[in-house]
């Protein structure tokens, strides 16, 4: 039997119906192309009951935006422990790490948050700190800047101040620091170096003479990953003052401080 060949109503009929079904679908696409158009920064879900958006990478910013649970926001900037997300509305705000920590994946995985913090940790590059602790048995300050140059190894500079109860001491050196298990939360590290030491004494006392020398050192210490960006450290030092071709004189020191990595 031949087929009938439709009538010019019956394909305006057609036509008309194809064009309504686009048109229907042109929202869709566009949501889908919203969605994509995030620059393919990572999106998770809210899993408790809600997440509140701050104005600013901090506590001390106001909550001006809250999304409800099962919906999904888009990571497109980390500050510290902050990041910035993207609502699904278009509105954007900071949140802490933790609140994200109990967001879900595309795949309904619980997302975590912590392997960045040791990312942090393990690509740290400068470190600066202060610690106290005694010069000889003086009291002593001495602060510390390093730059790592791999993972093992590291140029570091220190400045010392010691008040003592006849002379004041202050010295500098630098140096190269080994710290062969520098993955570690506890890492212990050796550190030999050069620098200046210089002695002066009390004004009121008879035939002061200021001492200036050469300055030898050799450490070895402990650093200890405390939390987010801080370290605890404590080192045995040993220094040589070079004061005279055939003379030195030799110190020993221990100081325990703070460190923080960027």
């Amino acid at each position: 039997m031949p087929f009938a060949v439709p009538g010019r109503r019956m394909r305006a009929q057609l036509l008309l119906a194809c064009g309504l079904s686009l048109a229907a679908a042109v929202p869709a696409m566009a949501q889908v192309s919203a969605v994509a158009a995030d620059d393919g920064y990572e999106r998770v879900q809210v899993a408790d009951p809600y997440i509140e958006f701050r104005t600013g990478p901090g506590r001390g910013y106001p909550i001006f935006h809250v999304v409800d649970r099962h919906e999904w926001i888009a990571i497109t900037l980390r500050q510290t422990d902050w990041y910035q997300v993207r609502a699904e509305n278009g509105k954007e705000g900071w949140v802490h790490r933790r609140q994200l920590e109990r967001t879900l994946t595309a795949a309904g995985s619980e997302r975590t948050f912590r392997d960045i913090v040791l990312d942090d940790y393990l690509s740290r590059r400068l470190l600066a700190g202060g610690s106290w602790g005694r010069f000889d048995g003086e009291p002593m300050l001495k602060l510390t800047a390093a730059y790592r140059l791999s993972t093992s190894l590291s140029l570091e500079g220190h400045v010392g101040q010691v008040q003592g109860t006849f002379s004041g001491t202050s010295f500098w050196h630098l140096g190269l620091a080994a710290e062969p298990w520098s993955d570690r939360r506890l890492s212990p590290f050796f550190s030999v170096g050069v620098g200046r030491f210089s002695n002066v004494p009390n004004s009121s006392l008879v035939s002061a003479i200021r001492t200036d020398a050469n300055l030898g050192q050799a450490t070895l210490g402990l650093r200890w990953h405390l939390s987010e960006r801080f370290m605890l450290t404590a080192d045995y030092s040993l220094y040589t003052a070079f004061v005279a071709d055939e003379r030195s004189i030799e110190y020993r020191a221990f100081t325990a401080g703070l460190a923080f990595f960027f």
